[in-house]
């Protein structure tokens, strides 16, 4: 891949801090991997002034904030053959799952078109092989198979989750919500049928702030 020209400031190298962050979360990817996610970077921060996909304005901390909040779910993902993310919008944590993890096929749910056209761009500038987009509502995307993974971040609330995206995982399949602060008065308002499998504390280099990551499964039915 052709080295990037990332145009920053010369104190903020965007390389040092994926690595750093990389190490600090025990995440080992190969130097291609830390490329396509700083091209990544480079795509979003460059639509961003235009389409207004995020409103994390600099690349520096689209790093931690983005990137690396993304691949901190990695060790608790399991070996899932797909992946769905809902609400994706402008990638995330879909794109970055997609470069962590080429084994795992990744396909980005979101309704508004301008953040799919962004996250399709973005597929094929970093030949992302294993990734795909759909412009659609969750409650009315009905796809062939269903996921073994179906992930949120920055979504809305645990039961809207459930009740509009449920209907998309398989048998075995769990649901994963990455939330900030662990939000008791939220899993209260879970849906009958379904319950909160692990709450899992994330600490994120580069960020200020709690992070969890909620692992929801349909309640076993009683004999």
């Amino acid at each position: 891949m052709t080295p990037l020209n990332l145009k920053n400031p010369p104190d903020v190298d965007l390389a040092s801090l994926l690595k750093h962050g990389l190490h600090a979360l025990n995440i080992a990817l190969s130097t291609d991997q830390q490329q396509r996610l700083l091209q990544y970077v480079v795509l979003l921060n460059k639509w961003n002034k235009v389409y207004n996909l995020t409103a994390v304005r600099e690349p520096e901390r689209m790093i931690g904030l983005h990137i690396l909040d993304s691949l901190a779910v990695l060790p608790h993902l399991g070996n899932p053959h797909h992946v769905l993310d809902v609400g994706t919008g402008a990638g995330l944590p879909g794109v970055a799952l997609a470069i962590a993890c080429p084994a795992i096929h990744i396909t980005m749910l979101d309704s508004l078109q301008k953040k799919t056209t962004f996250v399709r761009q973005a597929i094929g500038e970093l030949s992302l092989a294993n990734a795909d987009v759909v412009c659609e509502r969750v409650e009315q995307f009905k796809p062939v198979e269903k996921f073994d993974i179906v992930i949120s971040r920055a979504f809305a609330e645990l039961a809207d989750f459930v009740n509009g995206a449920a209907h998309l995982v398989a048998e075995e399949g769990r649901m994963f919500a990455m939330k900030g602060q662990h939000p008791v008065d939220e899993i209260a308002r879970l849906p009958a049928g379904f319950e909160v499998d692990k709450s899992i504390e994330l600490v994120v280099p580069q960020i200020e702030g709690q992070r969890h990551l909620l692992v929801i499964k349909k309640c076993q039915q009683k004999v």
